[in-house]
């Protein structure tokens, strides 16, 4: 493990391969990564001082780089010492930047996050069981009990790459960010976390967690790094309600509704947010758009040919159908009092979507289930149509005696 408060790494590597083998791989995965990102760790700084889609891109493929060197040195190591061949690490760490962090993922070691009294699992397991609970061919019981619930599908250092999860998250005041082993998690269910952590302090919260697997058996490597972050003051403040605003806006939009915290997080991820003053045309009708926009603050309204039709708040979304296509927007929308909004692209949608393709299947279905709506309500809306003017037809004749 490693805890590097002045670098903002965070990481826990659990050793396969033998005890000495294991430990190798797990201590030289540690170093590198870490050479690598203090190396480069102006990276994380422009990701936390200007979040625009190129410094996060560039603080993911970080920390992808610094796993990828890591796996092909110890499968370097592997293939010229017999003793050490086969040997591998889990692998997973959290770097800070300013009030964003990089979570970076190969295996079955995990990361969770405690928000406002939830408990959230930002990783997935890179095992064969919880590829068959994916796919549907297994339930959580039999995977319980499977012979298989050990088989990890990815580790650094087996073979010379490795595919590598990263996902950017916001870091807001109180939040806490569990890292740990299969060796703790295998005995205490996702469920459990926040009554064990229930008016415990972080610093003494590793210990506990160590003591509670080991009375539960304990027949493995039990590591856990807690990392809370701190804060206060009024921008903390006003930073915390808007990263909480974001993600309940995006909850609330249908086209979102079927994805985990940890897939709503992912979206977030490429999210951007601009502010406009009042009176500013944020989309104008007739001109093509491919961005979906959600009020954070503020209020917008909606002009259908000069005349304002609709009014959106907080939480309120409009441009969603950009997503889709660059088919020119139905209506202008003008902020009437300085707004701040949550931006998301098409490009970066698609280019999310085809790295996460069960994100991407639910998406699809939300979709079909939006367009299914809109369509029964244009349906009925003909329908009444065609009713008043069939009553209208028949009182024709009359009006005109």
């Amino acid at each position: 493990m490693l805890v590097d408060a002045s670098l903002g790494l965070y990481v826990v590597a659990d050793g396969m391969g033998g005890h000495a083998a294991g430990e190798v791989a797990s201590n030289r995965a540690t170093e590198v990564v870490k050479q690598h990102i203090s190396s480069n760790r102006h990276l994380l700084k422009d990701l936390g001082n200007n979040p625009t889609p190129d410094s996060r891109s560039a603080a993911a493929a970080l920390i992808e780089v610094a796993v990828q060197r890591a796996c092909a040195d110890i499968y370097r190591t592997a293939m010229s010492d017999a003793t050490k061949r086969g040997m591998g690490t889990t692998f997973v760490c959290l770097a800070v930047g300013g009030n964003k962090g990089v979570i970076g993922h190969v295996g079955d070691s995990r990361v969770y996050l405690v928000r406002h009294g939830q408990c959230h699992r930002l990783t997935e397991d890179h095992t064969l069981v919880a590829a068959q609970l994916k796919a549907g061919t297994i339930t959580k019981d039999q995977a319980a009990t499977s012979q298989y619930r050990n088989v990890i599908t990815r580790a650094v250092g087996i073979q010379e790459s490795v595919q590598v999860d990263t996902l950017i998250v916001d870091l807001v005041p109180g939040d806490m960010f569990i890292l740990c082993s299969d060796g703790l998690h295998g005995y205490v269910e996702d469920e459990e976390v926040l009554s064990v952590i229930a008016g415990i302090a972080p610093a003494d919260l590793p210990k506990r967690f160590i003591d509670i697997a080991n009375e539960r058996g304990g027949k493995d490597n039990i590591t856990a790094v807690v990392v809370k972050v701190a804060g206060e003051g009024a921008s903390v403040s006003e930073e915390s309600s808007e990263a909480q605003s974001r993600m309940e806006a995006l909850r609330k939009i249908p086209l979102f509704r079927h994805l985990t915290y940890k897939e709503q997080t992912a979206v977030l991820s490429i999210a951007t947010t601009r502010t406009y003053p009042a009176g500013r045309e944020i989309v104008v009708e007739g001109q093509p758009g491919e961005e979906l926009f959600v009020v954070i603050r503020g209020r917008v309204a909606i002009e259908k040919n000069g005349v304002e039709i609709a009014e959106l708040r907080a939480g309120g979304h409009f441009g969603e159908m950009g997503l889709i296509d660059n088919a020119p927007r139905s209506a202008t929308v003008r902020a009437t009092e300085p707004t701040r909004t949550m931006v998301i692209s098409r490009p970066d949608l698609m280019g999310l979507m085809k790295r996460e393709s069960i994100l991407a299947v639910k998406m699809l279905w939300s979709f079909v289930q939006v367009l299914s709506d809109r369509l029964r309500a244009t349906n009925s809306e003909l329908s009444e149509a065609r009713q008043e003017l069939a009553v209208a037809q028949a009182i024709a004749p009359f009006a005109e005696e």
